[in-house]
């Protein structure tokens, strides 16, 4: 027996749900595409910005305090007990191998290499760029960029170049304390919990960590802090409407530069590596 065809009003309604998905699909390719343009754009005028008069060197360092000193206390306890975890962690998987004296090399290199870097960035994303953006976007929402363009002043330049260079300065210098206190936890579970000496546990993170482990680390540093800057500073300028948009836009702040965060980590160590 030969099947019934499908009548004309089912094949319309197929096509129909099926354009339905394209134009959706299209409409989020085409938000997609115009967000990252628009925040390219944004990161040009901002690189002219910093090479161009007038230089905004207070505002920068009003930036690297508010941005950076007071984002140590949440950098450094993050790291601390990550590397006490670490620490009892792998002391508790390499017992039964005999390797108890590896947990300063296993601490050490995953702090430097991973860890650190990324925990501090996903801290201060979470801190720093969504304050960017509620800064910005109750300026914009008041219309404070306006006044500023109506006196002839960049909001780019005087709003966006000063974050962007205190996020990229201080990220190194955040991740740095946040390495050192993350080895220092697992000094002192080492110590207490373990029953090792710390003179072993120097030595181990002396003779495994090189230079080339540190610089990796920190350089990644220096891309997280330009994305986070970035994604929060454009969002908080596309605010519009009230202050239900401000939170919305901090939202997705936190949630986008998270995301950059973990992705741009990946083929950064692919390139590290490669190198």
């Amino acid at each position: 027996m030969t099947q019934p065809q499908p009548s004309a009003t089912a094949i319309f309604y197929r096509n129909l749900r099926w354009l339905k998905f394209v134009d959706r699909f299209g409409r989020k390719g085409s938000q997609i595409l115009e967000y990252i343009g628009g925040l390219t754009e944004l990161l040009g005028q901002a690189a002219v910005g910093c090479v161009t008069r007038p230089f905004y060197s207070t505002e920068v360092l009003n930036q690297m305090d508010e941005l950076g000193v007071k984002s140590v206390s949440i950098t450094g306890i993050t790291a601390l007990f990550t590397g006490m975890v670490l620490a009892l962690q792998t002391a508790y998987s390499l017992e039964a191998f005999g390797g108890k004296m590896f947990v300063g090399r296993v601490v050490s290199l995953s702090l430097v290499r991973e860890l650190g870097p990324v925990l501090t960035a996903l801290m201060v994303g979470g801190r720093v760029g969504s304050g960017i953006t509620a800064e910005l976007g109750s300026m914009t929402v008041t219309e404070q960029v306006d006044a500023l363009r109506a006196m002839a002043i960049s909001p780019v330049r005087r709003l966006v170049v000063p974050r962007l260079i205190a996020t990229i300065f201080m990220m190194p210098v955040l991740t740095s304390i946040a390495d050192l206190l993350g080895i220092l936890g697992g000094l002192g579970i080492a110590v207490l919990e373990l029953q090792m000496t710390a003179q072993d546990y120097i030595t181990s993170i002396w003779q495994q960590l090189q230079i080339s482990d540190i610089c990796s680390g920190l350089a990644k540093t220096v891309f997280f802090g330009l994305e986070i800057a970035a994604i929060g500073c454009y969002n908080g300028l596309r605010v519009e409407g009230g202050a239900a948009s401000v939170g919305q836009a901090t939202t997705r702040t936190v949630v986008f530069a998270s995301i950059c965060v973990l992705v741009s980590d990946f083929f950064l160590t692919k390139l590290f590596l490669a190198l």
